[in-house]
């Protein structure tokens, strides 16, 4: 499911950085069964329904605070009025057929995109769409009656973890039946992230090391969102109950509308800088996420009073009721507009997603509270039967839709859309499944005490706890942990063959349950996306006058372990100046994870070209990096010009060949495969580009010394390069050297670069 591509590429069937992920919002709900209630699915109208044109005043807000100083609040009494304000609450709640066929639209987007049905580019800003209802109609049930902290994060975690546990253990139970076992252990990291509601930030670390997100897209990946929305109605509950405890009247008032405007506005800055600087941080946060809930929020405050006045007989009742009609179909055109004309190159979130957050806003605020739909509101639309059918379902078949697509493409590879299609509609029989099952029942069923709801919320989460940690540590088992012993004859690598006859080795090494952990040491060193200056970053004797630089991209960085060995063998220091995804060869790329020209590219070459020119001479400028940047006369051009500027450093000049690219991940078609090396063969032809150092005469221009390692990774002349060579596994992903392979070519490079031996 992945594909190579120069850094930062977003394999085709992966989900990308701004894959759409629909999160347990609370349903606005189908009609309420007869004789059930709905307590925290309606969104109640402040105010009497009898006063359309008066607005709401602070304190029908009807939010839990304390007494009035010296007042002797009765239990029995206190007790009544929460049931008489409950009931008329509810009986004056105003059910939103237009917000649950809003969902519907906004989980067949998602679905569409996942599938990659033509045309549906954009779909991934259901997830927006999802943010901006949820934090409508949590605002609403927090405004709306009275209700503790308790009991809030109770009714939360009975309306959305057990859906998902029943998931997370199928998941877990599919995964483990069905993958190999390197992706197995994968699974249960993301399975106890998930169950533990902080997926989001696991997949901000993945994603933020675009070495890891090279791999194929996690089964559970789609959990962030929930993590998201989780944290978030943590964090709006504590706010706007809090509030209420402490403050009365307008001070209330003007506090919540304080709070949430200043939440939203600061979000929404760091969703903008992040989206530009840090993608993934940017789409994953929770911090870059709650202005598109307080989107919402905003809605619930300003809605009620205008759905009100809108619903008044006069002429400005009337006028009111027209733009409101038209600030829904205005609504409802952005988020299509998003839908279709958005796609992956589109950075995500940042100012992009104003568009379907501020137009779902718009429908929520423009739909009625006190009035029928009528023949020319937009909700009317989306109050049909079929899109409220699949708002209804819209939680569980979106929990169970990504772990079937991407089960079904590991197992069997890319599949086309119409494939994914059919595996999306199928995913729908366990969706309604758990609809009936889980869902309802506990939505509708008697309402425990809240200690009994947190004790439903916490079994939910045990358990998936549990199934992960089982699968772990079985995956662990059937991998191996421990590395087989390789024994490196001196002369090995002067010849054509990796290791000489007669090299013991024993099983693989590194084992696969570490070779894709096998980094190379200061790992550190690799700068983020949005950053263009290195660190100071020293190994090796720091106290040498003399020292090797490391110079390039990832593809340097991969020889960091093998570069330290010819600095500590001469009692130099090695400094690394590295940037994932940014050719040394000066040429202007663009960074698909940004989604935009990578300017922090050319600014940290510029930057490194000009500190090396301006600090001590090294003994040695050691250049690597990917082979596969624009074209072969672009990457000649560019290895010009930067060569021009390095000559001028006066300092020795050595330049490491590319190594191979496989094109897919190593370790885990090892995994697939039982260890078989054969079967993770990959073509020569795609295995190499021309260099311009190499085949250019660059090199003899700048008297750079060349070392060429293609030859002894992909030995011999015949159409197939190997994973393996004499039990060293060679590669950590889809193109990078495990650190085990460089430790053993130390010798080759030393003898190679600096003439050893």
């Amino acid at each position: 499911m992945t594909t190579a591509v120069p850094p930062n590429a977003v394999p085709p069937n992966a989900v990308p950085p701004h894959a759409g992920r629909p999160p347990g919002e609370p349903s606005p709900g189908e009609p309420t069964p007869r004789g059930a209630l709905r307590p925290d699915l309606t969104t109640a109208a402040p105010g009497s329904g009898d006063t359309a044109d008066q607005a709401p005043a602070a304190d029908s807000l009807g939010l839990v605070h304390r007494p009035a100083t010296g007042a002797a609040p009765s239990s029995v009494t206190s007790a009544s009025a929460v049931v008489v304000q409950g009931e008329e609450t509810r009986r004056r709640a105003a059910f939103r057929p237009d917000i649950e066929g809003l969902r519907g639209v906004a989980v067949l987007s998602v679905l569409a995109f996942h599938a990659a049905v033509p045309g549906f580019t954009g779909g991934y800003v259901g997830v927006d769409v999802f943010f901006v209802v949820s934090g409508f109609l949590i605002t609403g049930l927090l405004l709306g009656r009275p209700i503790g902290l308790r009991d809030f994060a109770a009714r939360r975690a009975r309306r959305i973890l057990p859906a998902a546990a029943v998931v997370l253990v199928a998941t877990a139970l599919a995964g483990g039946a069905l993958l190999d076992p390197l992706r197995g252990t994968d699974l249960a990291r993301d399975l106890i992230a998930a169950a533990g509601q902080f997926a989001n930030w696991r997949f901000v670390g993945e994603q933020t090391d675009y070495l890891a997100a090279e791999r194929d897209p996690s089964p559970l990946q789609h959990f962030w969102s929930l993590g998201v929305e989780n944290q978030f109605y943590l964090l709006w509950g504590v706010l706007l109950l809090g509030l209420a405890r402490f403050l009365a009247g307008r001070r209330r008032t003007a506090a919540i509308v304080l709070a949430t405007t200043a939440i939203g506005a600061g979000s929404l800055v760091l969703c903008i800088r992040w989206t530009a600087g840090s993608a993934p941080l940017g789409y994953f946060s929770t911090a870059s996420r709650l202005w598109e809930f307080a989107a919402g929020a905003c809605a619930a405050l300003l809605g009620p009073a205008l759905a009100g006045r809108s619903a008044g007989t006069g002429p400005a009742g009337r006028a009111l009721g027209r733009v409101l009609r038209l600030v829904g179909w205005t609504g409802a055109v952005a988020v299509v507009v998003a839908v279709f004309r958005y796609d992956r190159n589109t950075p995500f979130p940042g100012t992009a997603a104003l568009l379907p957050v501020l137009g779902t806003a718009a429908v929520l605020l423009a739909g009625p509270a006190h009035r029928s739909l009528g023949a020319a509101d937009a909700g009317r639309l989306l109050a049909v039967r079929p899109l409220r059918a699949v708002g209804r379902l819209s939680y569980a078949w979106y929990l169970w839709h990504w772990p079937v697509l991407t089960i079904a493409q590991a197992r069997y590879g890319a599949l086309p859309w119409t494939t994914l299609v059919a595996l999306t509609a199928a995913a729908a029989l366990p969706a309604w499944l758990t609809l009936r099952l889980v869902e309802q029942p506990l939505r509708y069923g008697s309402s425990p005490a809240p200690s009994r709801g947190l004790a439903v919320g916490a079994s939910a989460l045990v358990i998936p706890l549990i199934a992960g940690l089982t699968l772990g540590g079985g995956t662990v088992r059937a991998l191996g942990s421990t590395d087989a012993p390789v024994v490196v004859p001196a002369g090995a690598v002067d010849g054509p063959a990796l290791l000489a006859p007669g090299t013991r080795v024993l099983g693989l090494t590194p084992s696969l349950a570490r070779a894709r952990e096998d980094f190379p040491p200061g790992k550190g060193c690799e700068i983020p996306l949005g950053a263009d200056t290195s660190p100071r970053c020293l190994f090796g004797d720091q106290t040498s006058p003399d020292r090797i630089v490391l110079l390039g991209d990832s593809h340097a960085g991969q020889w960091i372990s093998a570069a330290l060995t010819l600095a500590e063998q001469r009692h130099w220091a090695l400094e690394v100046l590295v940037k994932p995804g940014c050719p040394l060869a000066a040429l202007t790329v663009r960074n698909n994870v940004l989604g935009r020209t990578f300017e922090e590219c050319d600014r940290w070459r510029e930057n490194t070209l000009t500190r090396l020119a301006t600090g001590p001479r090294p003994k040695l400028v050691l250049m690597a990096g990917l082979n596969r940047y624009g074209s072969q006369e672009e990457r000649a051009d560019g290895w010009a010009r930067t060569l021009d500027r390095l000559s001028a450093v006066g300092a020795p000049l050595a330049y490491l060949g590319d190594t191979p690219m496989p094109g897919k991940d190593i370790p885990t078609c090892l995994a697939a495969s039982d260890g078989r090396p054969d079967a993770c063969f990959f073509p020569r032809e795609s295995a190499f580009e021309r260099d311009p150092l190499i085949e250019g005469g660059l090199a003899e221009r700048y008297r750079v010394r060349v070392l060429d390692l293609g030859p002894l990774l992909c030995p011999g002349t015949g159409p197939d390069c190997p994973a393996v060579l004499e039990g060293v596994v060679l590669y950590r992903d889809t193109g990078h050297i495990t650190d085990t392979l460089a430790r053993v070519l130390a010798p080759r490079l030393d003898r190679g670069l600096l003439g050893a031996g």
